[in-house]
């Protein structure tokens, strides 16, 4: 497989943020892409209701980067930005 562009991986990555934006919705928040570093950490920031939610960490792991890994397997983590 051949490497994908930074323009390829951030389409990629907003196609994933696309469908996990109204589960965000639903609880009055969104989520925005910041950035992917080279050591495949992806940024992200949560807006609205989700910014300081207490659940915000295990829905970076256990949502965000699950699925982004399943489309990028190179993201290694997902941090707030």
């Amino acid at each position: 497989m051949t490497a994908l562009s930074e323009t390829e991986v951030r389409q990629r990555v907003e196609a994933v943020l696309e469908q996990l934006r109204p589960f965000f919705a639903d609880d009055g928040g969104d989520v925005e892409f910041v950035e992917m570093t080279d050591k495949g950490v992806v940024r992200v920031r949560l807006v609205g209701a989700c910014d300081g939610c207490p659940s915000s960490t295990h829905t970076m792991q256990q949502g965000i980067k699950i699925a982004l890994q399943e489309v990028l397997p190179m993201v290694t983590d997902v941090q707030p930005a």
